[in-house]
């Protein structure tokens, strides 16, 4: 670039009175640091502040850069915004041909698209009809491969892989990469990707010795130092690369050699780039010689070191892409620069062919210049841009060539030039293949497909390529190279490898697996509970707290609830027909037989109070007959309902496959669905009134008034049940159980101690308040 800048400000007739200047900044390989660049670049501050401009007295032309681009891309979006022209000289993916995306976006590099487009017609030519792809994750990687495949696809051939190189290092993704490569029958294998993301899959494949294999590489990784590591000499000989054409660029090997600290004291990259290429290192600042000092550890740099006494790299200029491209990239922007100075007023580019002022213009005024630039440089080479900002694509088709003595060189063996006819040009005689063939070596349709796969022809493709698809789940073949897959029996399911069908496992909530044992422990222990507090309230039976809201219901509750816990029991083990009409009936009709104990206490609580008003014609109802008329009404409704239910349509155990494929869960089906939830509906009808009912009485005054702890023991039972709707609905096989075990042992739970524990903690704790002074003295207060 440098070059560049000062070829065109050596020419007097080129942009008279104008210098060229440039600024650089190293993105070190990191979007975040060519975004900061480029606003560096924008508004002239190292505050990076967008939308301001602090230089105005030097107007900025282009930005040109960057290489990859991953990083081009945030680039060209920031840049778009203002309109701001960017000349990319390394960035090929074909998404920044889009010019909706990208106003500004220019480059000297062709895109993608015309590099795989060549890739795919390469690969024809040489008949290779079994190619392997190995594309980096990135945009370049997968959109240039895709190109590559569909191209391949419409001419007949097929594709033996296609793999993803992982840009971040994944050990895991390499070593199956190099698994498939190494149990492919493919010989051709491109890979499109950059030295960054290949190398690592390079040194895993030069560790497992694979040879024989016939490598295309895209530009984006042909130049790169994997080349120039001696450990894949094996791998690589006989590679072919599809690279853009080389460029000339006259005088340049003149300035290469003429190049010193002194000459550039403030150039940042020349002081490493002589200790690189010199072996050296400065001791003090770089402008100032120290002399040509040794010691133990370091060659000392004194600035007198001659550029041409190096060898390659160093002053190699035989095979120049990258800095021919930014070469051009540079000569463009001068001659865009040239023609706008040399713009006659009505014959612009601009609104009504006016010409903007040189010295004040706005980036969109420039990029209008750019797009439309077309010349030749020095050694008449054509430059221009077509619709998309894309350059004339023309690669050069180079043979990676390893001599016995191990020496490497690049040769030239074609060309290819999408705007002509013939595009692709070969010299095969020039070819030297792996192994030191001369012959084509061929690729083609020809692996046999393993048990448990089988052959798939390709859409539109031809017979003979077939690629081999793993047996959907449930289906196998035991013979290789069969053309279908059969279906296992019915109890049984295909292993992984698709091989063999094997027994379906049998899946249901026993009472040995731990989920169970844990239910049926807790089931057990909820149920002593119950039992315990009635064994209390019979001894103490003649206590008022005992006799409070009619004790014979109350016993009965406790027995009821001792019952739910039991009945969870019935819900586990395998299931058979008598379980299966027992399960949800018994579990039914018991807690139905609760919320109606429940349902019974909370209407007497009412018709108590009431009662004791003057005139009052609930006296009759005060007693025992009417709760347990409550009790038995209810229940029987319940108990009815669940004898329609098992007669009409009842409940059985079915061996349920479609949950998991490869287990059969037996459960119980529930017969009538209708019925089931009719069930619960009609014990959640109790619940709610039995909620309502306690909660308007909860504040009436008694001193061992239930209501309070019945519309606390109602909410936490109707809350549970609401929750195990869902809960029900969404799991399957042996969950769904433990789900309705969970809610009666919770909802049992919840009645407990809602209502009972109150009351124990006053017969066992607080004696004194279970006695009739206590009582009758707080009746006084209250009156």
């Amino acid at each position: 670039m440098i070059f560049a800048v000062d070829e065109i400000n050596k020419k007097s007739h080129f942009l008279p009175n104008i210098t060229l200047g440039f600024k650089v900044y190293d993105s070190c390989g990191m979007a975040t640091r060519a975004i900061q660049g480029t606003l560096q670049l924008l508004t002239g501050l190292n505050l990076q502040i967008p939308n301001y401009r602090c230089e105005m007295k030097k107007p900025l032309a282009a930005i040109i850069g960057d290489a990859a681009s991953r990083n081009s891309i945030p680039i060209a979006q920031l840049v778009g915004l203002y309109r701001q022209p960017q000349v990319s000289y390394g960035s090929t993916v074909a998404l920044l041909s889009n010019k909706n995306q990208f106003p500004s976006f220019l480059r000297t590099s062709p895109s993608d698209t015309f590099q795989s487009i060549g890739v795919a017609h390469l690969l024809i030519y040489f008949g290779w009809t079994w190619v392997g792809i190995l594309a980096e994750e990135s945009d370049y990687g997968q959109q240039g491969s895709q190109t590559v495949k569909e191209e391949l696809l419409k001419s007949g051939a097929c594709i033996a892989f296609f793999e993803s190189i992982p840009v971040v290092y994944n050990e895991k993704k390499i070593q199956r990469i190099t698994d498939v490569i190494k149990g492919s029958s493919a010989n051709a294998i491109l890979a499109f990707s950059t030295d960054d993301g290949l190398n690592p899959v390079m040194e895993v494949i030069s560790k497992h010795n694979i040879t024989n294999k016939i490598w295309l590489a895209s530009d984006g990784w042909f130049f790169s130092t994997i080349f120039s590591n001696k450990k894949f000499i094996k791998i690589l000989k006989g590679a072919i690369g599809f690279v853009s054409q080389k460029g000339e660029m006259p005088d340049f090997k003149e300035h290469l050699l003429d190049v010193s600290p002194f000459k550039y004291p403030n150039d940042i990259f020349l002081k490493e780039f002589w200790e690189v290429a010199f072996g050296c290192k400065w001791q003090h600042n770089f402008s100032q010689p120290v002399g040509n000092a040794v010691n133990e550890e370091t060659l000392l740099c004194n600035g007198s070191e001659k550029l041409n006494e190096l060898n390659n790299p160093f002053t190699d200029i035989s095979s120049l892409t990258t800095p021919y491209n930014v070469y051009q990239a540079a000569l463009v922007t001068g001659q865009a620069l040239h023609d706008m100075s040399t713009c006659c007023p009505g014959y612009g580019l601009l609104e009504n062919g006016s010409c903007p002022d040189i010295n004040h213009f706005e980036p969109w005024q420039l990029l209008a210049y750019m797009k439309k630039v077309h010349f030749r440089n020095k050694v008449g080479d054509e430059i221009f841009f077509d619709i998309n900002g894309d350059p004339p694509a023309v690669y050069d088709i180079l043979n990676w060539q390893v001599n016995q003595n191990e020496l490497t060189t690049y040769v030239k063996v074609g060309h290819y030039n999408s705007s002509a006819r013939p595009d692709l040009v070969i010299s095969e005689s020039q070819i030297m293949w792996h192994a030191g063939h001369t012959e084509v070596p061929q690729s083609v349709c020809s692996d046999s497909c393993r048990p448990g796969y089988r052959r798939s022809n390709l859409q539109g493709q031809p017979k003979c390529c077939y690629t081999c698809i793993l047996c959907p789940e449930g289906e196998i073949t035991n013979q290789s190279d069969s053309s279908t897959c059969w279906t296992c029996p019915e109890d049984y399911w295909s292993n992984s490898a698709r091989n063999h069908c094997l027994p379906r496992s049998v899946e249901y909530l026993s009472y040995e697996e731990p989920l169970g044992l844990t239910l049926t422990s807790v089931s057990f222990i909820c149920a002593i509970i119950p039992v315990t507090v009635l064994t209390i309230f019979l001894k103490h039976r003649d206590t008022p707290i005992v006799k409070a809201n009619n004790r014979s219901i109350s016993y009965l509750l406790l027995f009821a609830l001792a019952l739910c816990f039991l009945c969870s029991l019935i819900l586990m083990g395998h299931p058979v027909r008598l379980t299966c009409l027992l399960r949800q009936a018994t579990f039914g009709i018991v807690f139905t037989l609760c919320v109606s104990c429940v349902l019974a206490k909370t209407v007497m609580v009412v018709i108590a109070f009431n009662a004791t008003k003057p005139n009052s014609s609930l006296k009759k109802w005060v007693g025992p007959a009417l709760p347990n008329i409550i009790v038995l009404f209810c229940t029987m409704f319940q108990v009815i309902l669940c004898i329609l239910w098992l007669t009409i349509s009842p409940p059985f155990p079915i061996r349920n496959r479609n949950v998991q494929n490869d287990k059969m869960i037996i459960e119980c089906d529930e017969g009538s669905g209708i019925a089931f939830w009719c069930m619960l509906g009609y014990m959640g009808l109790l619940a709610s009134v039995s909620f309502v009912v306690a909660f308007l009485a909860r504040k009436l005054p008694d001193t061992f008034n239930e209501a309070q702890f019945i519309t606390f023991s109602m909410l936490v039972f109707v809350s549970v049940w609401l929750s195990f709707i869902p809960a029900y609905l969404s799991t399957k096989g042996k969950y769904t159980v433990a789900a309705e075990i969970f809610a009666i042992l919770s909802s049992s739970a919840g009645l407990f101690s809602c209502i009972f524990l109150p009351k124990c903690y006053i017969i066992l704790l607080r004696p004194e308040m279970n006695t009739r002074e206590y009582l009758m003295g707080k009746v006084t207060v209250n009156k």
